[in-house]
């Protein structure tokens, strides 16, 4: 090896092109406290979407599920963020970490796994959100109300996310307390009337296992934790606040669903096929009255709202550090004067959010977990490849073992991946193909346009 390539080696694991030099620019950074509950709102945001899983296997496997998949799925996917994120501080993410690893084709065939996997995610929300409001409002059920509803509420949301990611943390603050609130009460009014012996119920006879719907609903409440780690360029001092923030958003999130989930199959007696979404309004009643049924339709909302605002966040500072890589046009890292929020990449994730919006969310759920499977796969061969390829790179917070400790750490997680996207229908195999083939003709045509426009993807790196 020449002496000019062993600098460029060293280089090259000293100082990686990571930091989204957009976010440099901008004095206002994200704190502790606020960077807690956009992850939780990033994974979870309280117990709503969880009761599927009762519906689906009954209360003993609901609970086991929500006991031990966290340690099997979120604590590795957390560990993996919390190293990386703190290596490779920028805009981007999961994207940089890719790109780092493999080069720029699998950087940006994971922004585009990742990205869409977002954005279908957020187009639940609104129906979600429409779900729990028609239960006080019927006229939103059906038809033309329920359109025009979820619409003007992924407008409003995302008009919200516009006017900036500190106002956007502090919100979640406030959303998440209040959201956990009935929940609280729910647990105190559920203690005198629990049944210890209905935790163990394997299920009602004759309601046959829905292990698909089972899994994907663990998963979809308990996966994204690597979400965030497309805001560190906006972070105050993220290799200190990453994996305090991860540790406090992990436990505040496992008690969230598990306490009320024991809590509410404990004081009721099974009937095993009202345990749909919505559901914990429901419980809500029968446990305690109309009024906490109102209060946790209200939470429910709240919660929501605060889902769709950490989901958009991430989504967009993704697409500033994509455009920072050269993945995209250089417009999507564009900040608007009034704000200094990325308002091109707002803007395209809201239409792209809206289009989506009413298919079913059944669907909704299992395309994001097979675009987000990918993804996935995709990361933990990066995070391994990473600790191989730059072993001596700075890295402030590192998961505690050595290589093949690792890839035990990432196999079993893996193999829960692998599982979601063998069950997946042929509908969603065959969007989810499409989609891949369409983000890699991406790639050529961006490639294509930097060797003969540069300016399309290269220009200043801050512009107002």
């Amino acid at each position: 090896m020449t002496q000019s390539s062993t600098q460029d080696h060293l280089l090259e694991e000293t100082l990686p092109t990571t930091t989204a030099v957009t976010a440099a620019s901008n004095p206002r950074k994200l704190s502790i406290i606020p960077l807690v509950f956009l992850i939780y709102f990033e994974v979870s945001g309280g117990a709503y979407g969880e009761e599927a899983a009762v519906g689906a296997a009954g209360p003993l496997w609901a609970i086991l599920g929500f006991i031990v998949f966290p340690f099997i799925w979120s604590i590795p996917e957390a560990l993996i963020t919390a190293e990386l994120a703190t290596a490779f501080p920028g805009n981007g993410g999961y994207v940089i970490w890719a790109n780092e690893a493999f080069g720029p084709f699998w950087g940006s065939l994971m922004g585009s796994w990742k990205f869409l996997s977002g954005v279908i995610n957020l187009a639940s929300y609104p129906a979600l959100c429409v779900d729990y409001i028609k239960l006080v409002f019927p006229i939103l059920s059906s038809g033309l109300p329920r359109y025009g509803a979820i619409l003007l509420s992924s407008l409003f949301l995302s008009f919200l996310n516009y006017t900036g990611l500190v106002i956007v943390g502090y919100t979640a603050v406030c959303l998440g307390v209040i959201s956990l609130l009935p929940f609280v009460l729910l647990t105190l009014f559920s203690i005198p009337k629990i049944d210890p012996s209905r935790w163990i119920s394997l299920g009602q006879k004759g309601v046959a296992k829905d292990w698909p719907l089972f899994f994907n609903t663990l998963f979809w409440n308990l996966n994204f934790w690597d979400n965030a780690s497309t805001l560190a360029g906006e972070v105050d001092q993220p290799q200190k606040t990453f994996p305090k923030a991860l540790f406090s958003a992990g436990l505040l999130t496992c008690l969230v669903y598990l306490v009320p989930l024991l809590a509410a199959t404990g004081a009721i007696p099974l009937d095993q096929e009202n345990w749909v979404d919505g559901y914990f309004a429901d419980a809500a009643e029968t446990i305690a009255g109309t009024w906490l049924k109102v209060f946790v339709e209200i939470g429910a909302v709240l919660s929501i709202i605060g889902l769709y605002e950490a989901q958009l966040s991430s989504s967009v500072y993704q697409l500033v550090g994509m455009a920072d890589l050269g993945f995209l046009p250089q417009c999507f890292s564009v900040r608007s004067k009034w704000f200094n929020t990325p308002w091109v990449g707002i803007l395209v994730s809201t239409l792209i959010t809206v289009a989506v919006s009413y298919m079913n969310f059944s669907d909704l759920i299992s395309s994001v977990n097979f675009l987000y499977s990918l993804g996935m796969l995709l990361e933990f061969a990066s995070f391994l490849w990473l600790r191989r390829k730059l072993p001596t790179i700075k890295r402030p917070f590192k998961v505690p073992m050595n290589l093949p400790g690792l890839i035990v750490m990432c196999l079993i997680p893996s193999g829960f991946l692998v599982y979601i996207m063998v069950v997946a229908t042929v509908n969603v195999f065959l969007v989810s193909s499409i989609l891949t083939v369409l983000t890699i003709i991406w790639y050529f045509v961006m490639n294509f346009c930097k060797s003969r426009k540069p300016a399309i993807v290269e220009g200043e790196d801050y512009l107002e």
